[in-house]
């Protein structure tokens, strides 16, 4: 990859602006939804940082004086405000508990806001050691620079120095829209029309043993798939086939089917009832796995980090460059105490109204608080690590969260001795409730960690101003907070969540599934009332532990492949029309890299400069299916909350839907080979 051009420190360009500012939010409003309602369904999110940087050089080289730097601004804040969406992956649980009936406004935007700030925060004392003297790889970092070099015209600098404006070049718009513009058709058929079918499985029996052949038909995971690539996608089908090809059938096999059950539906009960604890030992094994190798070189990091930190504030009298200027460590304390406040707050009007008396409510309070600082802060040094080595897309996000939940769990049992908490039915439910905004909490400054280090090293490599970045991140986390609390209620009514309906006689085939809150949730209430399915659990911990080891195996052995624990476990758990079109992208992606491969060679050309611009396009293809399905996901959410209606825009009746089926599957792979295409065609071309 090309090294991106970078602005030197003696010249200073507008940077934080407020129509960078306003095009941020703009933008923000889309990643947000796209990947709130990606997470409910699927639960995954993607980077925004690329196609954030795209749209907004689409947007900006509108002004003759835009520049590589403002631009940077409005990715920054935008990919920020994206990656918040992350609570996804906790919050529903309060309301799929009962706890919360909607998502309150204030509350959700407290501790989304000051959660992801204060992941801010605890990162920037990080910066110099982690982004400037590091050589992780910061995959996500390093190709949203090149695209913005690229987008902007490689003589960005000079053009500047010598007052001429900048000369941009192509920035990807088109790629991205024409991804969405494919997806948004596709899903409004399949979700709105209802011509299309969304997936199709294949049941079959050997002897009382039940096999299922699944597959999905979501352009949105297609994109994902594509994303995360051949390796994560390897595991993801193989923890697919321990399900659906070993445990299902063992304990199918063990049982015996009652008389009114179909084979769909008993087979389905018993992996939902027991083959997913399975997947969330092996996703809890791989999540401390994760943590546990990262540890050492963690704690190294952060004590040279924190000196390196503590000798440029000694030495503030001798102006650093620009480049080298972070927000002070006064700032960072003040900002730092202010968050802390506005947790403090959150909490107390989180408990306002439950029966427990005021001194307890301070108890809850402080302790809640101590543990999201604590740990958030060990987390963010974690996660900033991470998300360097191996890319913000495929850091354990919620694996990190798995972990929060049962320590905050197991925290609040403790109290139980001391203040007689979990004496009632009512303290249990409060016990289970606090445990999981306060792990909202944590998860908000993982995510957040996991994205700022990747775009300060955007910013470094491109010359930015790291404090004003670091302002547009605060402002970015400000944002995206308010925007989360009225899409989850809006997708809550259009669709409700795994067993959690708002209204009589909806559909709940059509309800997100939101695996991760629904696996946090099943965690913590099985910690408090001593009913968590734990031969499960510990069959998938030793799952995981044999994965790890054959993992280890294969580093040292295969230089190519390798069995990430954590994508294992997450192909067990996640539905398997889920799973399925994740690992056909990943393949398509492994397929379009041998044939990218195979040409550079025929050219005589280096496979990283031959294949530059087709990775490129095949990023912003793929981050466009996953908008385009997303925003109609969240538009038919608005169309069915105002009617009424489970499917408002429907054409075809049930008995249309085996030929949807067969149509989906033919859309769905037409749409493969168009990618593959017009990935390929990029290949070769000069930027």
């Amino acid at each position: 990859m090309t090294q991106p051009a970078r602005v030197p420190d003696s010249i200073t360009l507008p940077e934080l602006t407020v129509r960078g500012v306003i095009v941020g939010a703009l933008i923000t409003v889309v990643f947000t939804a796209s990947n709130v309602f990606l997470g409910l369904k699927v639960g995954l999110t993607f980077s925004s940082a690329i196609p954030a940087a795209v749209i907004s050089m689409s947007v900006l080289r509108m002004f003759r004086d835009a520049n590589i730097l403002e631009n940077n601004m409005v990715q920054t804040q935008a990919s920020a405000a994206g990656t918040l969406s992350a609570v996804i992956f906790i919050l529903p649980a309060l309301v799929m508990m009962g706890h919360w009936q909607g998502f309150p406004f204030w509350q959700t935007l407290g501790i989304c806001a000051a959660g992801g700030m204060l992941g801010v925060m605890f990162t920037i004392p990080l910066r110099h050691i982690m982004v400037v003297q590091s050589e992780l790889p910061y995959p996500e970092g390093v190709a949203a620079a090149e695209i913005l070099r690229v987008g902007s015209g490689g003589a960005e600098a000079a053009d500047s120095s010598a007052g001429a404006p900048a000369r941009p070049g192509s920035t990807g718009m088109a790629d991205i829209l024409t991804g969405a513009g494919l997806a948004a058709a596709v899903s409004f058929a399949a979700n709105g029309l209802r011509v299309l079918g969304d997936g199709v499985s294949l049941w079959f029996s050997a002897g009382a043993a039940v096999f299922r052949l699944p597959m999905g038909f979501s352009m949105a995971l297609l994109g994902a798939g594509y994303l995360i690539g051949i390796v994560a996608g390897l595991a993801m089908l193989t923890g697919l086939v321990i399900a659906w090809g070993v445990a299902v059938p063992v304990l199918t096999a063990l049982g015996s089917m009652p008389a009114d059950q179909s084979l769909a539906d008993y087979a389905t009960g018993i992996w939902s009832s027991q083959v997913r604890f399975i997947g969330a030992g092996v996703i809890g094994v791989g999540a401390v796995w994760t943590l546990a190798t990262l540890f050492m070189p963690m704690m190294r990091g952060i004590k040279a980090s924190f000196a390196a930190f503590g000798r440029r504030g000694a030495a503030a009298g001798q102006e650093a460059p620009r480049t080298q200027r972070d927000l002070s460590a006064r700032w960072i304390s003040l900002v730092t105490l202010v968050l802390v406040a506005i947790l403090v707050a959150t909490f107390a009007v989180f408990l306002r109204a439950e029966p427990v008396s005021a001194g307890m409510v301070g108890t809850l309070v402080a302790y809640s608080v101590a543990f999201a600082f604590i740990f958030g802060f060990l987390v963010a040094a974690a996660c900033g690590y991470m998300a360097g080595l191996v890319g913000s897309s495929t850091s354990p996000i919620s694996g990190v969260g798995i972990v929060a939940i049962v320590l905050v769990s197991l925290l609040m049992l403790g109290l139980e001795r001391g203040a007689g908490l979990l004496g009632s039915p009512q303290g249990v439910q409060l016990a289970i409730a606090l445990a999981i905004f306060t792990t909202s909490a944590v998860v908000a400054v993982a995510s957040i960690s996991n994205d700022n280090l990747q775009d300060l090293k955007t910013g470094w490599l491109v010359g930015a101003t790291p404090w004003r970045q670091q302002v547009a991140l605060l402002i970015g986390c400000v944002v995206g907070a308010a925007v989360i609390s009225p899409v989850l209620d809006l997708l809550y009514n259009a669709y409700g969540f795994a067993d959690a309906l708002p209204r009589p006689g909806m559909d709940a085939s059509q309800a997100l599934s939101a695996p991760q809150a629904t696996l946090m949730l099943a965690i913590a209430q099985g910690i408090f009332t001593h009913q968590l399915n734990w031969t499960m659990i510990l069959i998938g911990m030793a799952v995981g532990l044999g994965l790890i080891a054959v993992d280890q195996v294969l580093k040292r052995t295969c230089r190519v492949a390798r069995l990430p624990v954590l994508a294992v476990g997450i192909g067990m758990y996640l539905p398997p029309t889920v799973s399925a079109p994740l690992v056909a992208g990943a393949v398509l992606a492994w397929l379009l890299e041998r044939a990218l491969r195979r040409r550079a060679a025929r050219a005589g050309q280096p496979h990283e400069q031959y294949a530059e611009l087709a990775n490129r396009r095949g990023t912003l293809l793929a981050s466009g299916l996953i908008v385009g399905e997303s925003l109609v996901g969240v538009l038919m959410a608005a169309i069915i909350g105002a009617t009424g209606s489970d499917a408002p825009l429907a054409v075809a009746g049930e008995g249309f839907a085996g030929a949807a089926s067969w149509l989906g599957l033919a859309v769905f792979a037409g749409v493969a080979v168009l990618f593959y295409q017009r990935t390929l065609a990029a290949a070769g071309r000069r930027p």
